[in-house]
């Protein structure tokens, strides 16, 4: 939808039709912003009143998702004040400026602070966007998704590999043989000391290097390799939760329930009953190019009017 309801046109020069307006916005359960060039918002960071103030009703109530320069319309609405949020790197600077009370994490694909989810561009968006299926369906369905739409189910990396700035490429510098010692021994103890052993840095290096190509501490990404491995065996053993959590190194069921409390808001036992109430069948082949290319219109070109507003009911 758009928020006028509106047909709006896009940089790669045709036009995306929408089903409806923004009045529709308190009907859904998950709001997506799409890339955007609405008037005022680069300049002057000022978003039109009446779909900032419907985006910040909805935030109530709905998750909510921007993808690439979708950050800016969220940041007008004023609902990343305070918050840990990322755009695509080339607008970094500009954002910066305009929202300076908004915690830019460039070097993140994506972000999720509270309910409200923000990624860079691009190929990031569709991240995202696997991560939301993931959410809602398991890790099983976001794997076919991926498979179905030739992309990486997840990526380890983040963007500031893309930056346009120089960087010194030495050989042997990449922390790549740390991570993969990590996912295939998640259940063993590993200090920096002994990783940045291995990949031949001191710790203060190996740690500043791990950041700039995952976007997250050795500590975090360490974290969320055996949550997400966690969840891949409570959806597809029946392994009990200690034995679960003693696979996913978090050592017990006590310390796995206080992960998952955290993030995602649940508890194993409910996670795995969730799961499997809406767990779906494998999908189909696509009978057309549009369902099998993610994001739409979204991969082609930018909304240039408006704010791009897309939103999504039900899971």
């Amino acid at each position: 939808m758009t928020p006028d309801g509106r047909t709006a046109p896009t940089t790669a020069g045709y036009g995306v039709a929408p089903r409806g307006d923004i009045g529709e916005l308190p009907a859904a359960d998950t709001v997506i912003v799409a890339g955007s060039h609405a008037p005022g918002l680069r300049d002057a960071g000022e978003l039109e009143p009446r779909t900032a103030a419907a985006l910040r009703a909805a935030a109530r109530h709905a998750r909510i998702v921007s993808l690439c320069t979708g950050t800016f319309v969220l940041a007008a609405a004023g609902l990343l004040d305070g918050r840990r949020a990322t755009t695509h790197w080339a607008y970094a600077d500009l954002f910066r400026r305009r929202f300076p009370q908004v915690n830019l994490d460039v070097d993140a694909l994506f972000v999720e602070d509270d309910g409200v989810l923000t990624s860079a561009g691009g190929a990031a968006a569709i991240d995202l966007c696997l991560h939301l299926v993931r959410d809602d369906h398991g890790s099983a369905v976001a794997n076919r998704v991926a498979r179905l739409n030739v992309v990486a189910a997840v990526h380890d990396n983040g963007q500031a590999q893309f930056v346009d700035r120089p960087v010194a490429k030495d050989a042997g510098t990449s922390t790549a043989t740390a991570r993969a010692r990590m996912l295939a021994r998640l259940d063993q103890t590993h200090t920096l000391a002994e990783l940045a052993a291995e990949a031949h840095m001191s710790v203060r290096t190996f740690t500043r290097r791990f950041r700039q190509e995952t976007g997250l501490s050795p500590v975090g990404w360490l974290n969320q390799a055996r949550l997400d491995h966690a969840r891949h065996l409570l959806e597809a053993t029946e392994l009990p939760v200690d034995e679960v959590a003693r696979q996913a190194g978090f050592g017990t069921g006590t310390n796995l329930r206080k992960r998952m409390t955290a993030a995602p808001h649940t508890t194993p036992s409910a996670y795995r009953r969730g799961y499997r109430t809406r767990a779906h069948p494998t999908p189909s082949w696509p009978t057309g190019i549009d369902n099998a290319c993610p994001g739409g219109g979204h991969a082609g070109g930018m909304a240039r009017n408006g704010a791009g507003v897309v939103s999504g009911y039900g899971s």
